[in-house]
């Protein structure tokens, strides 16, 4: 089940600066601005993740959230929120718009810019922040859509409130396979609402091309540990042919199977060096980075760093003498 934080068993005096460090923690740094008497705040959230993204559904007292210029600017990852009105209303105030939400409408708001979100009702909404990156779009999209409330008149944007309403408060969505299998679905279909809403769907397809390469190396980071990792899976990961998989990482001068090894050797030698690295045995360290053959393991360990496996993690881990 999702972390649930609820107001009803903190008491008053600690209730804003709990508020606070969980919503800086799980989602995103802001300035926040409770209307009520500290005795009267109520606050209920449940944060979730899946893959990338963050969640958090949360029902409230009124509040004010502010993105200062300074929280903008030190901003470590750009990311992207989405928010969902489930009931009442709220106030998106971003990039010179401002843009009023009703039920059922969604809206979305950057990281590095400053912006300001009034909830005078109190709190029924939904939040998915992803990083900006993931999305694929262009800057000048994400510029002009922000601030702005996708809802009656856009189909693409009524079938995704429904999605995403039901993606925040579903437990079984934020864990194991199932949170992996609900990453893609849930940025695709927010790109599309995007580039839907923009009118330009020339501008959501081109990005994609044009970071393919990108996705392909952060997938294959992702996946090093599998031993069954290979060019057919990541193709198909990303729709694309096996062929198509090649000459996309030959523009960057990557040849896929000396990348791979390459990395899958950085992390046994820094695992080996780790303070866990007698943990295991040379031949399950190798294991756990793909390497499945333990003799041949140590031979490309040792041609790419002059040392043998176990010979590297007894320098760095000498036994005492008894």
């Amino acid at each position: 089940m999702s972390p649930v934080l609820d107001t009803a068993f903190i008491p008053p005096r600690d209730r804003e600066e709990v508020i606070r460090n969980a919503v800086w923690k799980s989602m995103v740094a802001v300035d926040i601005d409770h209307r009520p008497a500290a005795e009267d705040i109520s606050v209920r959230m449940r944060l979730g993740a899946a893959g990338p993204m963050r969640i958090c559904s949360a029902w409230a007292t009124a509040v004010t959230l502010r993105r200062t210029d300074r929280l903008a600017r030190e901003d470590e990852e750009s990311a992207v929120t989405l928010g969902v009105q489930v009931t009442g209303s709220s106030l998106v105030v971003q990039n010179g718009r401002e843009c009023l939400l009703r039920p059922g409408e969604l809206a979305v708001y950057e990281s590095i810019a400053p912006y300001t979100h009034l909830f005078d009702e109190g709190v029924d909404y939904r939040f998915i922040r992803l990083p900006r990156a993931a999305l694929a779009l262009p800057d000048r999209l994400l510029r002009d859509i922000t601030a702005v409330p996708l809802g009656s008149d856009n189909p693409v944007a009524r079938l995704a409130f429904t999605y995403f309403s039901q993606l925040a408060v579903s437990d079984g969505l934020h864990q194991g396979v199932h949170a992996d299998a609900v990453v893609e679905p849930s940025i695709e279909l927010l790109r599309a609402v995007l580039a839907s809403q923009h009118g330009n769907s020339s501008l959501a397809r081109a990005p994609l091309e044009a970071t393919l390469g990108l996705r392909i190396t952060h997938y294959i980071r992702a996946h090093l540990a599998d031993p069954d990792l290979s060019a057919a899976r990541i193709a198909a990961a990303h729709d694309i042919s096996v062929r198509h998989l090649y000459a996309v990482l030959s523009r960057s001068g990557i040849s896929l199977g000396d990348w791979i090894r390459t990395r899958r050797l950085a992390e046994c030698r820094r695992e080996l060096a780790g303070p866990n690295g007698r943990l295991r045995t040379i031949a399950a360290t190798g294991r756990r980075w793909g390497f499945v053959d333990a003799t041949h393991f140590s031979k490309v360990f040792k041609q790419a760093y002059g040392i043998s496996p176990r010979a590297w993690r007894d320098q760095n881990h000498p036994r005492s003498c008894a």
